[in-house]
């Protein structure tokens, strides 16, 4: 069995630097994506469909809240991913990463959110928005990767 105490860390200064550089992207982008859900919610859907509107989001402490958590959400997905891609171009690898970050987040505010009077629509909404969120991240981190502004993690195994 081989010591592994006194190798160097894998986690360089620069692997650091990608780390942020893709939680960055990523959770502006999870940001930006929830603003517009949120948007899209308030000036269109809850308008229009009688059954949505009975969870028309309002504007409060609340959302701000829920969309730092969104950036926050992000970020870590967003480090997360660069090491769960690595080199290789496994589909399914990269979508399992998307579904499980989105039904955590989703099914954590279901479970939450299991003691309250909100209807069925509700949950439906909240986990879908979640899985959206992070196609969306998943989406422009690929393209960043693809281009070059962001590193795939390499890890060295001796």
């Amino acid at each position: 069995m081989e010591n592994k105490i006194n190798t160097p860390s894998q986690f360089t200064f620069l692997e650091r630097i990608e780390s942020l550089k893709a939680g960055i992207l990523s959770g502006s982008m999870t940001f930006l994506t929830f603003s517009l859900l949120i948007g899209f919610n308030i000036l269109i859907l809850a308008n229009q469909f009688e059954v949505i509107e009975e969870i028309k989001i309002t504007v409060d402490i609340r959302l701000i809240i829920r969309g730092a958590i969104a950036f926050i959400s992000g970020f870590l997905f967003g480090v997360t991913y660069r090491y769960v891609v690595r080199s290789d171009h496994n589909p399914h690898l990269n979508s399992g990463a998307v579904l499980a970050f989105g039904l955590v987040r989703g099914l954590g505010e279901l479970d939450g959110g299991l003691n309250t009077s909100e209807n069925g629509w509700f949950f439906v909404v909240v986990v879908a928005e979640s899985i959206l969120l992070f196609a969306a991240a998943r989406i422009v981190l690929d393209w960043a990767l693809k281009q070059g502004w962001v590193n795939t993690f390499n890890s060295n195994s001796n």
